[in-house]
């Protein structure tokens, strides 16, 4: 059973450019690490002003807490990660150590 995932972060305005060049390339081996963590449909919007990254995914696998330490440990994530962390900036309201915010679905039309 597929899960639906949502979540939120700010952008930093003077990083926003970078940000967006980096997705618009991203590397094809990121996204192979993703697809391998069971990761499908990932978009990521942006609202502005407001700053605001949301992104969605699509989750197929049977152990996401698993699949998630396995694809943080990669070393191509921390590369990844190691650019895009810094133009990025939890919410005030996040909770302590949580980096992108997640939504709970309220509402699905299948």
């Amino acid at each position: 059973m597929v899960q639906r995932m949502g979540m939120v972060i700010g952008v930093k305005p003077d990083k926003l450019d970078e940000y967006k060049r980096l997705h618009a390339s991203p590397w094809p081996e990121m996204d192979a690490a993703l697809s391998a963590a069971n990761i499908a449909n990932y978009s990521i919007y942006l609202r502005e002003p407001e700053m605001l990254l949301f992104g969605y995914w699509e989750y197929a696998g049977t152990d996401y807490a698993a699949d998630m330490a396995l694809l943080g440990e990669r070393s191509i994530t921390k590369q990844w990660l190691a650019l895009t962390d810094p133009c990025q900036a939890p919410l005030k309201t996040a909770a302590p150590g949580e980096w992108w915010s997640t939504i709970p679905e309220i509402y699905h039309l299948d």
